[in-house]
């Protein structure tokens, strides 16, 4: 991946806006319906070669495919690998803080499901699991090659799952507990992960497990006891990510992309070493919205390990406004100067529409804020090499 050695370079954490004929689509596949495969393969390529253009227009400088072959980020692994016919018997875990405040909750969800014309499935794990959809990550890659030829980015990055996150979102109904199944994700979900390492992109793992899992899946345990499956996910990803080199791969943290009180968020500080136990050079997390933007100052303490590189979110993926330019120039600055210039590059707190269709922020807003985010590189650019 690259670094800011000459300027301070931008990026997101992956999802975005998806067009309103391929947001049908990939619910009309999600239910079953008869999806004419060709129509949806052309549909996915033309949306990849539109977002692309998209970043590069509005200044955001290490791009990706805004993952537009998936109806979410994490359930899309179903249907690459094999195990998963059963249907979740549990509802989704809720966070900690939004049950505090239904009257919220409710309104929130109904906010943020208006453009979905239906929901992820939730399939349970009821047997063997091994990946065997290949075609799809492949076709994944050369989507975002072929929208790559002629534009002027500094590196492209495709997202995968950790084998944690799947683990909160999809069932375990048939391995004996936590750790046989989360490593035997880890063996299927190499797959993908070599693929697009060997391609030269850029791997980006999510990993909402190591932060958002705090008050959700695991909110019943204690502190000491979410650190050791913490622990064990950081474990099974390096796992999956022995054979690829740690300055190729760069991981997301997310305390969960949604607009609420977020009370019962685990500090940076309290997870911070396990982050940095994984092999990955990069580390994107939430450091815009109010609830974690006064988190910067740790870095005045706890050093960066050599080799590694912040990408601080500057832009909050929760809100319609858009950030002044000065803002974010403050807030890059701010990181820069705890750890240095080239250990930082400017990204989001999370996606813009981490489920297709279902968003925060309005599609033009969104742009809006790159833009934002954009100028406000330069501006910091100008303070920090000028």
């Amino acid at each position: 991946m690259r670094r800011s050695t000459d300027r301070i370079l931008t990026t997101h954490t992956g999802s975005l806006p998806r067009p309103p004929q391929l947001v049908q689509l990939l619910y009309a596949r999600e239910r079953g319906d008869s999806v004419d495969e060709a129509e949806f393969e052309q549909a996915v390529r033309l949306a990849v070669r539109d977002v692309v253009a998209q970043q590069v227009a509005a200044g955001v400088s290490v791009v990706n495919d805004g993952e537009m072959s998936k109806v979410m980020y994490s359930t899309y692994v179903a249907t690459r690998v094999t195990g998963f016919e059963g249907e979740a018997k549990e509802p989704p875990a809720g966070a900690l803080d939004l049950d505090e405040h239904p009257e919220w909750t409710q309104r929130m969800y109904a906010l943020r499901s208006s453009g979905a014309p239906g929901v992820a499935r939730r399939p349970a794990c009821t047997g063997p699991i091994q990946y065997w959809n290949t075609a799809a990550v492949e076709r994944d890659i050369a989507n975002l090659k072929e929208a790559l030829v002629g534009q002027p980015v500094a590196d492209a990055f495709l997202s995968a799952a950790s084998p944690g996150v799947v683990s909160i979102f999809l069932e375990n109904q048939y391995y004996p507990n936590h750790e046989a199944y989360v490593f035997a994700l880890a063996d299927a979900m190499k797959t993908e992960y070599d693929l697009i390492a060997r391609s030269g992109l850029t791997l980006q793992i999510d990993c909402p497990d190591l932060a958002m899992g705090r008050h959700s899946k695991w909110r019943r345990l204690s502190f000491e006891e979410f650190r050791q499956v913490a622990a064990t996910n950081v474990e099974a990803l390096n796992h999956a990510l022995r054979d690829i080199p740690p300055e190729q791969v760069r991981i997301h943290l997310c305390w969960g992309n949604y607009e609420g009180p977020h009370t019962h968020d685990v500090p940076l500080r309290d997870i911070l070493d396990l982050v940095f136990r994984v092999r990955a050079t990069g580390i994107s997390f939430e450091a815009a919205n109010p609830r974690h933007a006064h988190e910067w100052a740790i870095w005045e303490e706890i050093s960066l390990p050599e080799g590694k590189v912040l990408i601080p979110g500057v832009l909050d993926s929760t809100t319609n406004f858009v950030e002044h330019p000065e803002l974010v120039c403050q807030r890059i600055v701010q990181f820069a100067r705890l750890v240095g210039r080239e250990n930082v590059i400017a990204g989001t707190d999370c996606g813009f529409s981490t489920a297709a269709g279902a968003m925060n922020v309005v599609p033009s807003i969104t742009w809006a804020k790159f833009r934002a985010l954009s100028e406000g590189a330069a501006l910091a650019t100008r303070a920090l090499w000028e």
